[in-house]
């Protein structure tokens, strides 16, 4: 059984940060990459950022230089966060984490979700 649990999100003014974090726990051997998925009201769900086992990173076009990503990967830890600076109304969604791993077999896990709220 595997399990990722977010927290860190909820509601700021724009131009502020939030930091989100996920936290892997259960049968994990080993994780291939961690991101962040974002999904807004009657959008589809979409990649934020992504990273890698050995810290290569990816970020959509409408987050670079904005967010961070960054990982922890002692297997104690298996955590991955998002630093989220000068939000914008546009950021407002719900925030998946996800991950690729290898448990008893490859699989593809995502948390609950954590609601990210940018207004005045």
């Amino acid at each position: 059984q595997v399990q990722l649990v977010e927290s860190g999100g909820g509601l700021v003014q724009p131009g502020g940060s939030l930091r989100l974090s996920c936290a892997a726990s259960g049968s994990i051997f080993t994780i291939y990459v961690m991101g962040w998925y974002r999904q807004a009201p009657g959008k589809q769900r979409e990649l934020v950022a992504d990273i890698t086992s050995d810290g290569n990173t990816n970020y959509a076009d409408s987050v670079k230089g904005r967010f961070t990503i960054s990982r922890d990967n002692a297997r104690t830890k298996n955590t991955v966060y998002l630093q989220m600076n000068s939000l914008k109304p546009e950021d407002t969604a719900v925030y998946y984490c996800n991950a690729d791993l290898w448990s008893s077999s490859p699989m593809n896990a995502w948390g609950q979700g954590t609601q990210v709220t940018v207004s005045s």
